[in-house]
């Protein structure tokens, strides 16, 4: 792989990231509306799901930015973060709670992490 830039790189861990929610995202629904499971019942699934690609995002973000792969990371998941609060905020007029931010901050956390693992991923050594 060839060094392409730092912000490419982030936006190509962000699409990474927004795929695979929204494709997660779409066969829950499907599972919960065929199903007898409820969303209370799926709720550490979608907790675990999530952290797992916030870290596969980072990770794929590292790997494209071939430095830096912690900031390259947590980047990624810090405009995740965001576009996830504008769209609550002026959507539904409401903002994070307590525990949501909670949540991004180990998203945040998460995507660093596999941001360093990435960058070592993509080494030549």
């Amino acid at each position: 792989m060839t060094y392409r830039g730092f912000f490419p790189a982030v936006l190509f861990g962000l699409t990474t990231i927004l795929v695979i929610a929204l494709t997660f995202s779409l066969v829950v629904s499907i599972v919960l509306s065929f199903t007898s499971f409820t969303e209370h019942s799926v709720k550490w699934l979608i907790t675990v799901v999530a952290f797992v690609t916030m870290f596969f995002g980072g990770t794929i973000a590292g790997a494209k930015a071939k430095e830096k792969g912690w900031i390259a990371g947590a980047t990624t998941a810090l405009l995740f973060s965001l576009l996830t609060f504008l769209v609550q905020y002026l959507g539904y007029d409401s903002g994070f709670t307590n525990e949501q931010y909670l949540f991004h901050a180990g998203y945040i956390f998460a995507a660093a992490i596999g941001g360093i693992i990435g960058v070592n991923l993509s080494s030549n050594k």
